[in-house]
């Protein structure tokens, strides 16, 4: 099973905010509003929005929004 995880990270690595979901597109719906939000100082500051896979719900982080 493959498991999208998006993620929002502030300049020092903490997690602030995390969705995951079995579906790719919704997935990447994620990422997108979590781009878009970031202000421009944000982004400047060094917060990253990213998108991995995992193969386990084990491996998604406790805090995340689990989307069936």
């Amino acid at each position: 099973m493959t498991i999208w995880v998006s993620e929002q990270v502030d300049p020092s690595g903490l997690l602030y905010a995390c969705i995951a979901c079995c579906d790719e597109a919704q997935a990447q719906e994620c990422v997108q509003s979590f781009e878009k939000n970031l202000t421009p100082a944000q982004k400047a500051a060094g917060w990253q929005v990213r998108l991995r896979t995992v193969t386990s719900w084990e491996d998604v982080p406790s805090t995340a929004l689990k989307l069936g």
